[in-house]
């Protein structure tokens, strides 16, 4: 809709003002919800969003208005709807609960494996056949559209598995409150507005391609950064790896979605705006759940590791229980109580220890994974134009 109501010369800037509610929103949350967390309790998270959707739907009301040339499909594509629902349902909930219950040694697992991909394909058939599809996967005839689609699936995933696992590391290993990882992650989404803003400008004068890779680049610098994390680390730490991570985010998000939609014409756009959304959205959820199992693996392995040197035997073991057994005992507890409790302690160490590293992994993942768009830039054609689909002129 909004490459349909601006004028060409300025779509990019209303993609970029598109793009800071996409992506700036979900990284302000933190911040107002820790302090609803903290000062007004937990079911204000839910509450703020009363208010916020009925000015939603007031201005929707007043403002949206459909093309004149769009009409609505004879006939709603409710099968497509359930295989939808069905696999990627079935899909999620495998990478979440695979984990804990040994992936494929569970029959519920592995029937939700088969139904899920299953699901896939005979939705990729359902979708195919029919008239009115709910997902019209014929848009990825267009190679700006699965390449850019591509693209979308590898910058959510590297995305949403940093915004995961910051405020989760945030408040689970630095002892931070849901109010202080939120102010903490603040910076990161000023920058990206204000990258947003300037990318939004500069989008039509130049390739987009330069853009997205320099964006990628400093995206990665930051996850790279992040990665060098300790179990010391304090708000200052974080700072500017996130603003290089705002930055890079805001470079990568208004240009990507020009050079997808590049090659649709304005009927197409709906479907393709729509199949871009989900993929990236799908990237992200399924992002979050295998990065969730990651941690908790990555965390058990470097566990097991860090364990195999703190013998009973090794003297810095023996003198670390030690020192802790003394000073328990000095606050009032007998011997015994005191050396359980001070293996327990140790053992809390070895376990925050692991999971800083398994943290610092994931975050290298990233990295890596954000470093595979570059190549992929390879297969998009050079855009004159981003103005919008209808002005895009390839070479």
């Amino acid at each position: 809709m909004l490459l349909e109501s601006f004028p060409p010369e300025e779509a990019g800037m209303a993609m970029a003002l598109f793009g800071l509610g996409v992506m700036v929103g979900p990284t302000i949350g933190p911040t107002l919800g820790g302090y609803l967390v903290d000062n007004s309790g937990w079911p204000w998270i839910f509450y703020i969003n009363i208010p916020v959707g009925i000015v939603a739907a007031i201005m929707i009301a007043a403002y949206v208005h459909d093309p004149e040339h769009q009409r609505k499909p004879s006939a709603i594509d409710y099968i497509g709807i359930a295989l939808l629902t069905v696999s990627v349902g079935s899909l999620q909930f495998v990478l979440e609960h695979g984990q804990r219950e040994d992936w494929f040694d569970s029959r519920v697992i592995l029937w939700l494996t088969v139904v899920g991909v299953g699901g896939w394909f005979a939705l990729m058939w359902r979708e195919l056949t029919t008239d009115h599809p709910a997902i019209d996967f014929r848009v990825l005839r267009h190679r700006q559209m699965w390449v850019g689609t591509l693209l979308g699936v590898v910058m959510g995933v590297g995305l949403y598995a940093m915004s995961f696992t910051l405020p989760v590391f945030l408040q689970s290993n630095l002892r931070m409150t849901a109010e202080q990882s939120g102010i903490v992650l603040l910076p990161g989404a000023i920058a990206t507005a204000i990258s947003m803003a300037v990318v939004g400008r500069i989008t039509n004068k130049f390739d987009p391609r330069l853009i997205i890779a320099g964006g990628a680049a400093i995206f990665a610098t930051a996850a790279w950064q992040l990665s060098r994390i300790t179990g010391q680390s304090g708000a200052t730490d974080f700072f500017w790896p996130l603003v290089e991570r705002g930055v890079g985010l805001g470079m990568m998000f208004v240009p990507l979605t020009t050079i997808t939609l590049a090659e649709l014409d304005p009927k197409e756009l709906p479907q393709g705006v729509g199949l871009y959304s989900f993929f990236r959205q799908l990237g992200g959820s399924f992002g979050i759940a295998g990065i969730a199992t990651l941690v908790a693996r990555y965390t058990t392995q470097y566990r097991e590791v860090l364990g195999e040197h703190v013998a009973m035997n090794d003297p810095i073991a023996l003198g670390r229980i030690d020192m802790l057994t003394r000073g328990l005992m000095a606050k009032g507890a007998d011997q015994w109580t005191a050396r359980q409790n001070a293996l327990r302690i140790l053992d809390g160490q070895l376990f925050g220890q692991a999971s800083v590293i398994a943290y610092s992994r994931i975050y290298m993942i990233a990295a890596a994974l954000i470093l595979l768009l570059i190549p992929l830039l390879l297969l998009v054609r050079q855009t004159k134009s981003a103005a919008g689909p209808e002005h895009a002129m390839m070479e």
